[in-house]
């Protein structure tokens, strides 16, 4: 039986009962709205005397923020900087992000929050989340129930074990979830007070880390097998008993536990992993907007990837049904159309070592190639994505080699952070004089070259996990589907404009994410009704109903509780 919908949030007018007075007010990062109490709130919580007198509205704190912002030129300054600023006063950090998206995703985000990772204990200031690590085994539960908020629609977990393209960073790598869910409050507008990052400490194999005198987590090997699976199974059902209708989004996790974790909830709990399907999602957006311009059919593309991990398979996996559903072709069929290189060169079954699991649907027949360039010389593609974690891969002879027979290359450098990319936007316009379709994984700057800017388009996974974990939760779904990643690519896809077209972008402008976010969101709400996949009464009108459920930080009234 279909629940009511309960998840509608309060008007920016409805009072907040406040049982708290005075610095615990000023020093709780959730009720805290600095010099913007009024007079009554002042009087009523013991306030007064422990201001200033001046009673800003938040738009004057937003310009003060701003003031002290760029004071700092360090983009890991920066970070601290505004991480600081939520320790003290969660809206208004939520209120200065979102008015300033296209400047401050990346240094939330990819890339500074790779290098934040990197800092991560040497850097740390306050706790956000929680830590389950290995001596928790056998009372995760018990550890869980310390967690004060009743309420939490989404957890996004890492284990530390694959930061971006850096690597097994271990604990270090809470920086991930916790930048997650920010995007997801800011980009989607998830009420922060319902999100919760975690990571799991099962150790690292990070010799650096180990020897740090100033890492967080546990000072031990990183965990593996079956005693792993297990650790994992423990949290699942410890989470999804204390919140039910928990979202679980899995965040760099190694290829030899991503997709294992995926295929073994994701029919269980309502679970998703970004860096397969998300990612996935997102470079399939991108191609859809780069064969408008072009006026071509993916169909008609020879794809070659460099990189043969999760993020490769998820984009394949969503190209192959992007194809089949635009030609009514199999994904067997539409597999043939993709060759996939890892550090050993072109997957194929003729490899003595033999092929791992999730390669093996990309995997072919014949003789092997080593080398990229001898790859691109023999399939001659039209697409190029880079999805190894190795910068510079994408040599000025492996894109030279391709504009020959292609005149106007795709290529996709999408590994995070910037300083993992294959190439730079510069790169790939300055080689091909300026013929290239061009996207990254962390932004680039606009690139001059003949008397025309060029702005490179972001496969920002922000662009699609927001909005499929937006809709997932308010209609109460029970399982994240490819299908609602696909809806997402080609929602998604269709939002570009035809000026950004004109302008070679294959992507939306990063300032129009919460339009965007609220768009996907009403699609997978749609599919997920439609397919009987909902839990809540489907609304009279199901747009109006996502923008109501989405968070807009604005301070509230107090009244004395």
């Amino acid at each position: 039986m279909l629940q009511e919908i309960k998840f509608k949030l309060p008007g920016p007018t409805d009072p907040v009962r406040v049982k708290r007075r005075g610095l615990d007010i000023l020093n709780d990062p959730w009720l805290n709205k600095g010099t913007s109490f009024s007079d009554e709130e002042r009087e009523t919580l013991g306030l007064k005397g422990l201001v200033p007198p001046y009673r800003a509205d938040i738009e004057e704190q937003v310009q003060r923020v701003m003031e002290n912002y760029w004071h700092n030129t360090d983009p890991l300054d920066k970070y601290v900087f505004l991480t600081a600023l939520a320790d003290r006063n969660v809206t208004l950090f939520y209120r200065v992000l979102m008015e300033n998206l296209t400047e401050m995703t990346p240094i939330m985000y990819t890339p500074t929050v790779g290098y934040a990772c990197q800092q991560f204990g040497h850097i740390y200031r306050k706790n956000r989340g929680m830590y389950i690590n290995l001596n928790h085994k056998g009372r995760i539960a018990e550890v869980l129930d310390n967690w004060p908020n009743p309420e939490v629609d989404i957890i996004v977990v890492s284990d530390g074990s694959r930061i971006l393209g850096l690597g097994d960073l271990g604990a270090n790598g809470m920086g991930i979830p916790i930048g997650k869910l920010i995007l997801y409050v800011a980009g989607a507008g998830l009420h922060p007070t319902r999100t919760l990052p975690i990571l799991l400490d099962v150790g690292t194999d990070n010799e650096e880390l180990l020897n740090d005198p100033l890492y967080l987590g546990l000072t031990r090997r990183r965990l593996h097998g079956e005693e792993f699976d297990e650790f994992v199974d423990e949290f699942v059902q410890a989470v999804t008993a204390r919140w039910p209708n928990i979202l679980i989004q899995w965040e760099d996790f190694t290829n030899d536990k991503a997709f294992p974790l995926l295929n073994r909830y994701r029919d269980e709990v309502l679970c998703f992993n970004d860096d397969i399907q998300g990612t996935g999602a997102v470079a399939l957006a991108g191609l859809i907007a780069a064969m408008r311009i072009r006026e071509e059919h993916l169909s008609d593309q020879r794809i070659v990837f460099c990189g043969a991990g999760s993020a490769a398979v998820g984009i394949a996996d969503m190209i192959c049904a992007g194809i089949a559903d635009e030609h009514s072709l199999t994904h067997e069929e539409a597999r043939k159309l993709v060759w996939m290189c890892d550090s050993r060169g072109l997957v194929t079954f003729e490899r003595d070592s033999g092929v791992e699991e999730h390669k093996v649907p990309y995997a072919r027949k014949g003789e092997p190639a080593a080398e990229l360039l001898e790859v691109v010389k023999r399939v001659k593609p039209t697409i190029l994505i880079g999805a190894s974690g190795h910068p510079h891969t994408f040599t000025r002879d492996v894109v030279l080699e391709m504009n020959n027979h292609c005149e106007q290359p795709v290529i996709f450098a999408l590994s995070n952070p910037t300083s993992k990319a294959e190439c730079t936007a510069e790169e790939a316009y300055h080689w091909t004089e300026g013929r290239a379709i061009f996207a990254s994984g962390s932004p680039f700057p606009a690139v001059r070259l003949k008397g025309k800017v060029f702005v490179p388009g972001q496969g920002n996974n922000m662009f699609i996990f927001t909005g499929v974990g937006l809709g997932a939760v308010v209609c109460g779904a029970e399982k994240v589907t490819d299908e609602m990643f696909f809806t997402a690519a080609k929602t998604l896809a269709h939002m570009v404009t035809e000026e950004e077209l004109a302008a070679v972008t294959i992507y939306p402008d990063l300032g129009k994410i919460r339009q965007i976010s609220a768009a996907i969101a009403s699609a997978v709400c749609r599919l997920a009704w439609d397919q009987g996949l909902a839990q809540y009464v489907e609304p009279e009108d199901i747009r109006t109903y996502v923008r109501e459920c989405m968070y807009h930080p604005e301070y509230r009234p107090y009244v004395a509780a």
